[in-house]
């Protein structure tokens, strides 16, 4: 692959690109065993306590949206990213980059969103930073947020140990959120209006974990959406996955919209979702235990572990045959979370 010489849009996709510029960038020049899985959180041991860290920035565009805001998909975001690797989310920051002229009751009305999703998930937002630049210096308010949890006791949540026969979960239907920030940016008028999944999911994945079920990994398809998620499961592992298409959960409406405007619902970001890899003896616990949660009535079982081929995600599709579904190489939708 070519060096890099300038940052694209696609450089934050979730995608090739991004890959490619943590690896020959970020991971090479700060390198260290904390970092180096590259998972959603830092797993950092303090004595015999497990802590989980993570960051994100948020600069979604619009921002608000059906079923979200900006300030909502901060928190929640947060909470999610340690919440997969195996964490209880405790506390959170808030960092703000404010454009000059950024309307007061506007700040407010995010502020107050951020208190509302923090609260009803029963994390605190501890501490924070505000800065404010010059008008056209940034697009109106820009989140970043890093959130600290303690990993549960007994939890070991690793690729390493995903093997052939293993299940794949996911709690929902894909592509609900970038839909729907799309719609709203784009001023696509819908008879239904697609809502953003936009939610924290650590009551829920709380409760998968301490079912006592055989789970190996999970994580948060957002950016690249399923795709890429599924692509970094499989990176460099002796044993591939076989999706099968019509297990995979997809509103009618988003199918739709992405048909209309040729995008794929596999490759677009979600805010709501976890994907759970589960011994396939547990399978049934799982989904069970999914399906009677709010966040988890629409639980499927998408797909397998498989031993060949390798290194590689494949879907069943509808029709009887078999494709390949790659890591996406570019920024479908940019600024969405």
């Amino acid at each position: 692959m070519n060096k890099i010489e300038r940052v694209t849009l696609a450089h934050g996709s979730g995608g090739e690109p991004s890959q490619k510029l943590i690896k020959e960038l970020f991971l090479k020049e700060f390198n260290n065993p904390f970092l180096s899985p590259l998972t959603d959180s830092a797993i950092l041991t303090f004595g015999t306590n497990r802590i989980a860290f993570t960051t994100d920035s948020y600069v979604v565009k619009p921002l608000f949206f059906s079923g979200g805001d900006i300030g909502k998909l901060a928190v929640a975001g947060t909470i999610n990213d340690l919440s997969v690797t195996g964490a209880r989310p405790l506390f959170i920051s808030c960092g703000l980059i404010i454009e000059e002229g950024f309307e007061y009751k506007t700040l407010e009305k995010i502020i107050l969103s951020m208190k509302k999703t923090a609260l009803e998930a029963g994390v605190q937002i501890v501490t924070g930073d505000t800065k404010v630049v010059e008008k056209g210096a940034a697009d109106k308010i820009y989140i970043n947020t890093a959130g600290i949890g303690l990993v549960m006791d007994g939890i070991e949540l690793q690729r390493e140990r995903i093997k052939d026969g293993d299940s794949i979960i996911i709690n929902g239907t894909i592509g609900d959120h970038g839909i729907s920030v799309l719609s709203k940016r784009e001023g696509i008028e819908l008879e239904s209006e697609i809502e953003s999944d936009c939610k924290p999911l650590n009551s829920l994945i709380m409760a998968v974990l301490e079912s006592g079920a055989d789970i190996k990994f999970m994580r948060d398809p957002t950016r690249g959406g399923l795709a890429a998620t599924l692509n970094e499961f499989t990176n460099g592992m002796e044993w591939g996955i076989l999706l099968d298409e019509t297990e995979i959960p997809i509103r009618d409406e988003v199918r739709s919209v992405s048909d209309i405007l040729g995008f794929d619902p596999l490759y677009i970001a979600n805010e709501g979702k976890v994907v759970v890899i589960v011994s396939s003896k547990d399978k049934d616990k799982v989904l069970n235990i999914m399906k009677n949660h709010p966040h988890g009535k629409e639980a499927k079982s998408i797909g397998e572990i498989v031993s060949s081929p390798k290194d590689i995600v494949a879907l069943k599709t509808v029709v009887g045959g078999t494709r390949i579904v790659d890591m996406p190489s570019g920024e479908q939708l940019p600024r969405i979370c």
